[in-house]
C-alpha cells in the first residue's frame, strides 16, 4: 500500500501534464504519482511517463470511468486527486494530505470559489453553474461545502474503498460530495488559488450538456439519499394541485347542492390518491435508506479491521 498516491485523470493534456507531474513530485516527494490516460490522441501518456509518473490506461471514455478504475486499482493511506490541466496549485497538497493523515478527514475539498476562481475563469456560465450547484447541494443536504465541482481533492482510504462510482462523466464530483455528506464523513475545506487554463489548453467540460447532467445527478441523488424529502415534496405538490381544482367544485356544491364538474372531481380524487401513494413511498424508502446507512457503517468498520 502506498502512503500517498497522486491521481491524475487525463484526456489530451500534453501541454500541461508534464508540469503538473513535476509540481506534484516537488510538493509531495514521497508520493507515487499515477496518470490515467483516457484515450488521449496526443502525447499525454508519453510526456507523463517522461516526467516520472506511473502511466495506466482507462479505455472507457469519461472522467467517472477513470476515477472508478483508479479507486479500484490503487491502495493508499491518502489519495490526492488533481486534474492534469494545470489549473490547481500543488503547493496546497501537503496541507490537504495532513488533514487526511493527521486529522482524520475523509475528504478534503480544494476550494477555488473562495479565492480567485471568479476572476480567473473566463467562462461566465461556468461561474454561474458552480454557484447554483453549490447553493443547491448545501440547501438540499444541509451542509457547508464551499466548492462542489472542484477537481482537486484529497481522500482517505475509507472514502475511496466505500464510494460506489455510478457516474460516467464530470458529474462525478457532485456524487463524491453527496456521498461524503450523507454518510457523515469528515469533510474539510482548503482554500486554493485557481488559475485558468494556459493558452492552447482546452476544457473538456461542456457548459450546457454537462451542466444538465450535474443537475439531474443532484435530483437523482436527492431522491436516493433523501427519499422522504423528495417524495414528501412530490406529495405536497400533488395534494396542493388536487385542492386547488377541488375548491371550485366544492363551492359550487355548497351553493347549488349539485356537482357540475364530475370529470374535475374524479381527476382531483386520482391526484390526491397519487399524493398519498408518494407519501407512503417516501416513508418506505426512508426506512430502507436507514437500513442501508447501518449496513454502510458496518462495512466501514470491517474495512478498518483488514
Amino acid at each position: 500500500m502506498d502512503k500517498i498516491a497522486v491521481l491524475i485523470p487525463c484526456y489530451n493534456e500534453e501541454k500541461t501534464i508534464g508540469k503538473v507531474v513535476r509540481e506534484a513530485r516537488a510538493a509531495l516527494p514521497e508520493a507515487v504519482i499515477y496518470v490515467y490516460n483516457n484515450n488521449s490522441k496526443d502525447r499525454t501518456a508519453e510526456i507523463a511517463a517522461e516526467a516520472g509518473a506511473v502511466v495506466r490506461n482507462e479505455y472507457m471514455q469519461g472522467k467517472g470511468n477513470v476515477i472508478r478504475r483508479m479507486f479500484r486499482e490503487i491502495d493508499a493511506e491518502c489519495y490526492v486527486m488533481v486534474d492534469g490541466d494545470d489549473t490547481y496549485p500543488m503547493e496546497a497538497a501537503p496541507e490537504m494530505v495532513e488533514k487526511v493523515l493527521k486529522y482524520n478527514a475523509d475528504m478534503v475539498v480544494g476550494d477555488r470559489l473562495s479565492s480567485t476562481y471568479f476572476e480567473e475563469n473566463k467562462r461566465p456560465f461556468h461561474n454561474f453553474g458552480n454557484s447554483v450547484v453549490r447553493s443547491s447541494i448545501n440547501r438540499l443536504f444541509d451542509c457547508d461545502i464551499r466548492d462542489i465541482m472542484t477537481g482537486y481533492r484529497a481522500f482517505s482510504y475509507d472514502f475511496v474503498k466505500t464510494f460506489p462510482v455510478l457516474s460516467k462523466g464530470f458529474e462525478i464530483e457532485t456524487e463524491m460530495t453527496i456521498h461524503a455528506v450523507y454518510n457523515n464523513m469528515q469533510i474539510d475545506n482548503v482554500i486554493i488559488q485557481y488559475r485558468d487554463r494556459p493558452a492552447g489548453s482546452e476544457s473538456k467540460l461542456n457548459t450546457f450538456s454537462d451542466g444538465l447532467k450535474v443537475i439531474f445527478t443532484i435530483i437523482r441523488l436527492y431522491r436516493n439519499y433523501k427519499p422522504m424529502g423528495f417524495f414528501g415534496l412530490l406529495a405536497a405538490i400533488l395534494m396542493a394541485l388536487a385542492l386547488i381544482f377541488f375548491i371550485p367544485v366544492l363551492l359550487d356544491y355548497t351553493h347549488t347542492g349539485l356537482v357540475a364538474r364530475f370529470p374535475t372531481l374524479i381527476v382531483c380524487g386520482f391526484v390526491a390518491m397519487a399524493a398519498i401513494q408518494a407519501l407512503f413511498a417516501g416513508l418506505i424508502l426512508n426506512n430502507l435508506q436507514q437500513s442501508s446507512r447501518r449496513d454502510f457503517e458496518l462495512r466501514r468498520n470491517m474495512l478498518r479491521r483488514k
